[in-house]
């Protein structure tokens, strides 16, 4: 009898969450595994989409998202969507990045996210984003908070190509 596939969270106000989930994709990817990166809220020339190994889709806007518009809703649900036809191919890996954002900003509720972890089979997902629902975070195998001690941002700091995306 096979287990179903782990849940990982990573959440909090600490830089790293995303940068974590791609460090497991890249471990799995370089292991031969097939890997699915779907991005909520994200659009843009990010490092991680020129990595081959990777099969990344982003559904969202190129600007960042402080009021939702019905516009966000519909890309939330097509990443939704996305992510629901990437475990029908059952990759190994599958990332759901700042899908938890998506969440607390209303444009998914947590339920859909859960019906959807229920479908991995033995696929492994990582949920990203800070404000995590408690559902992932009872749902999950590793749950990991990332704490801000200090942040360059914070001094008006500009985000650094490769670096921060």
């Amino acid at each position: 009898m096979s287990m179903a596939g782990l849940v990982y969270v990573y959440t909090g106000e600490g830089q790293g969450k995303t940068t974590a989930a791609l460090g497991l994709a890249i471990r799995a990817a370089g292991h031969g595994q097939p890997v699915s990166v779907i991005q909520f809220l994200k659009k843009g020339d990010y490092g991680e989409t020129h990595f081959s190994r990777l099969h990344v889709e982003q559904y969202g806007s190129e600007n960042f998202v402080r009021e939702p518009t019905s516009l966000d809703r519909s890309r939330a649900m097509q990443a939704l969507d996305a992510a629901e036809q990437a475990l029908k191919r059952q990759p190994f890996l599958l990332v759901l990045d700042e899908v938890n954002v998506a969440v607390s900003m209303g444009l998914l509720s947590a339920d859909m996210v859960v019906r959807l972890l229920g479908k991995r089979g033995d696929t492994h997902v990582v949920l990203t984003g800070r404000d995590a629902p408690r559902e992932f975070i009872e749902m999950a195998d590793v749950a990991t908070r990332m704490e801000k001690i200090k942040h360059r941002y914070d001094e008006d700091g500009e985000a650094t190509k490769g670096l921060e995306y």
